[in-house]
C-alpha cells in the first residue's frame, strides 16, 4: 500500500463523525439525565402521590419493624427521603451542582442500602447497587460534563 494508503486510512479515522471527547459528553449528559429523571419522578410520586410523603412513610414504616433500627428515627427518614430525591432528581436532571448531587445521592442509596440489608431484602440490595454503581460512574466522569446548567455557567465565568 505505501506510504500514501496509510495517509489516507488516517485521513479517514481522524475525520470520522464522532468525536470522542464529545460522545463522551453526549454519553455523560443521556445518562445523568434519565438518572434525574428516574430519581426526580420517585420523589414527585411519593410526594403527590395517594396521601404524599407521610402516606408513602406510613405504608413502608412496618417493614422496618423487625429490625433493631428505632422506628421513629425510620419515620422521619421515609418522609424525607421523596423530597431529598426530588430535589437531587432535579439537580442532576439539570446538571446543577452536579458534582455535589451526584455525590449525596449516592450517600442516599447507601443510606437505603443500610436498612434494606438490615429487612435483609436482598433483591431490592441488588437493584439499589445499580443505582449505587450509576452514581460512581457519573461522579468518576464528571469531567465530561459538558451538556448541562453547570457547563453553562463555567463557560459564562470564562472557564473551560
Amino acid at each position: 500500500m505505501g506510504e500514501a494508503g496509510t495517509v489516507n486510512l488516517e485521513r479517514r479515522v481522524t475525520s470520522s463523525p464522532c468525536s470522542s471527547d464529545t460522545d463522551h459528553g453526549v454519553a455523560f449528559a443521556i445518562i445523568r439525565l434519565t438518572l434525574g429523571i428516574n430519581i426526580l419522578l420517585h420523589g414527585l410520586t411519593r410526594i403527590f402521590g395517594l396521601g404524599g410523603a407521610e402516606a408513602f412513610a406510613t405504608k413502608t414504616a412496618p417493614q422496618f419493624s423487625g429490625t433493631p433500627l428505632a422506628s421513629g428515627l425510620v419515620f422521619a427518614f421515609l418522609v424525607a427521603v421523596p423530597f431529598v430525591e426530588a430535589i437531587l432528581g432535579l439537580l442532576t436532571t439539570l446538571g446543577l451542582f452536579t458534582r455535589w448531587a451526584l455525590a449525596l445521592g449516592g450517600l442516599l442509596i447507601t443510606t437505603l442500602v443500610f436498612g434494606t440489608a438490615f429487612r435483609s431484602d436482598w433483591a431490592s440490595v441488588g437493584n439499589q447497587m445499580i443505582y449505587a454503581l450509576t452514581y460512581y460512574l457519573l461522579l468518576s466522569n464528571c469531567r465530561q460534563d459538558e451538556f448541562s446548567l453547570d457547563s453553562v455557567f463555567r463557560r459564562l465565568k470564562g472557564g473551560n
